[in-house]
C-alpha cells in the first residue's frame, strides 16, 4: 500500500463530508450552540478518518486532541486535527482544513493538509519533499524582513492574559520590522502558506501536537523550524519559528525580546 496516497485519499473523503456540512450562512447564536457545532464537525470528520487510518496503519495509535501538547509514547501515532479552524467553518468563513500527520517516535514523517473549499491538498513525507496537488513546493527566497509577510496565531482558546500580552508584544515587535504581520487561525494554514512561499514566516508561543503536519510541510519545502532560542524544533517544545532560510535569523532576533 502507498502510505501517502492512501492517507491523502482518506483525508479528501473526510473533506468531502465536511463540505456537505459547511455553509456560508452558518452562524451560532451563543457559546453553547457554537461548541455543539464544533464538536459535531469534529465527530463527523473523525468518523471517516479513524477507521480509514486504522486500516492503513493498524499498529499506529490514534489521537485527535487538536489542542494537546507534550510527549507521546513510542511507536507510530496518527495526529489528527479533524477541522483546523473549526470556529471559522462554523461561522461560515473559508479558512479551515483537514489535517493529519503520522508521527514516529516523536518525529513527524508524513503530513496531509487538505483545504476542501479550494481543492488544495498539501502533502509531505520525511526526506521526500513537500507538494501542493502534486507540484513540488519551495519556501520563499525573501532575504529581508522589510519585504516579508509574517504571521502568528492563537493555538488554543482560553490561554489567559499573560499569553495574550506575550502574543501582543511579539506582534508589535514584528510589525515594526516586517512588511506585514498578521494574527489569524488556523495555525496549520499559515504553516502551509510558508511551505508554499506565500508567507515568509510563522511563529508560535504555544505549540500543540497538531501543528506537526504544518511543521513537516515547511521543513520539506526547505524552510527552517526551530525553537525561539534557535535550538532544533521538537514535538514537545513550547514555542517555535518556521521561516524561509533568508529571514529566519532576523526573525529570531526580533522575537528574542518577547520569548
Amino acid at each position: 500500500m502507498d502510505l501517502l496516497a492512501a492517507t491523502t485519499a482518506a483525508v479528501r473523503r473526510a473533506g468531502e463530508r465536511m463540505l456537505k456540512r459547511y455553509s456560508t450562512e452558518s452562524r451560532s447564536p451563543g457559546l453553547t450552540e457554537l461548541r455543539a457545532a464544533i464538536q459535531a464537525n469534529d465527530a463527523a470528520v473523525a468518523d471517516v478518518l479513524e477507521p480509514a487510518l486504522a486500516e492503513i496503519r493498524p499498529s499506529a495509535s490514534w489521537l485527535d486532541d487538536e489542542h494537546g501538547s507534550g510527549p507521546l509514547g513510542p511507536g507510530e501515532w496518527w495526529l489528527v486535527d479533524p477541522v483546523g479552524g473549526n470556529m471559522n467553518a462554523v461561522q461560515g468563513m473559508a479558512d479551515w482544513n483537514i489535517g493529519v500527520s503520522l508521527v514516529r517516535d516523536g518525529r513527524p514523517v508524513l503530513a496531509v493538509v487538505h483545504f476542501p473549499l479550494f481543492d488544495e491538498t498539501f502533502t509531505a513525507v520525511e526526506g521526500g519533499g513537500a507538494f501542493l496537488n502534486g507540484v513540488r513546493l519551495a519556501v520563499s527566497a525573501t532575504t529581508s524582513l522589510d519585504g516579508a509577510l509574517a504571521g502568528t496565531g492563537q493555538a488554543r482558546p482560553g490561554q489567559g492574559p499573560e499569553m495574550a500580552d506575550r502574543v501582543g508584544a511579539s506582534y508589535a515587535a514584528m510589525a515594526k520590522e516586517a512588511l506585514y504581520a498578521r494574527i489569524s487561525v488556523p495555525v496549520t494554514q499559515q504553516l502551509a502558506h510558508v511551505a508554499a512561499g506565500r508567507m515568509d514566516l510563522h511563529w508560535q508561543f504555544d505549540q500543540v501536537r497538531a501543528h506537526a503536519s504544518g511543521v513537516l510541510l515547511v521543513q520539506e519545502a526547505g524552510g527552517v523550524v526551530t525553537r525561539l532560542d534557535g535550538t532544533p524544533w521538537e514535538l514537545t517544545g513550547t514555542e517555535y519559528l518556521a521561516a524561509a532560510p533568508g529571514v529566519h535569523a532576523a526573525a529570531l532576533d526580533v522575537l528574542a525580546g518577547t520569548a
